[in-house]
């Protein structure tokens, strides 16, 4: 069964084999108390697995199950995925092969 993201008030499910990512927001003040202008900002490349799909479905009708789970930290492509915003919070989802490694 595919995980869902309870977190919202609405229910998310990716299909086959689509990962919702939760993107890593980059650090808005410095150590000393300095808040840094959002163009400013370093955009990170990392996030967080909110949801898995089943897996990837072959030609001959057999899962593929996905690699990744839900809390997993990932590295992200700087460009791709679909954005999709529930409750003011924006999420990703990203097709398991666009994902480019698992951080460990």
């Amino acid at each position: 069964m595919a995980s869902r993201v309870t977190k919202f008030s609405k229910t998310i499910v990716p299909m086959l084999d689509r990962v919702l990512v939760q993107r890593i927001k980059p650090v808005q003040k410095t150590a000393s108390g300095i808040f840094i202008p959002e163009k400013a900002q370093e955009a990170l490349n990392e996030g967080y697995v909110v949801a898995v799909g089943k897996g990837l479905i072959t030609q001959e009708g057999k899962v593929i199950p996905t690699e990744l789970k839900e809390g997993d930290k990932v590295l992200l492509p700087p460009y791709g995925g679909s954005t999709v915003k529930v409750d003011n919070e924006e999420l990703t989802l990203f097709r398991e092969s666009e994902i480019l490694a698992k951080v460990e």
